[in-house]
């Protein structure tokens, strides 16, 4: 299907799926913890604005880890920790580190 859709079109598409995405974690399930999605898929909130950096950074634009959390949680990365972040759990340590052993990093 893909085959028959303009690059510009594709693209579109993607962005409205991130965009989602984006709604999703943060405003939707802003009760899933970072630490949770890392365990479970591999990555997290700041993984995707890590992510945007570098996209933004391969396309020219000069951009900081502050300002691509920003444009990922909407807000101040420290705004988003004070509502929205519990405290890490023994049990959320050492699930993260088996899955760590598990899983390596895919970059």
């Amino acid at each position: 299907m893909e085959d028959t859709m303009s690059d510009s079109t594709t693209t579109e598409i993607e962005a409205a799926a991130f965009r989602r995405l984006l709604r999703h974690l943060v405003q939707t399930r802003p009760d899933v913890q970072n630490i949770d999605l890392m365990i479970l898929a591999g990555f997290c909130r700041n993984c995707l604005a890590d992510w945007y950096r570098e996209a933004a950074e391969a396309r020219g634009v000069a951009m900081t880890r502050d300002q691509a959390r920003e444009a990922i949680y909407g807000m101040p990365f420290a705004d988003w920790k004070t509502r929205h972040q519990a405290p890490t759990t023994p049990e959320q340590l050492a699930a993260f580190e088996a899955a760590q052993r598990a899983h390596p990093k895919d970059d």
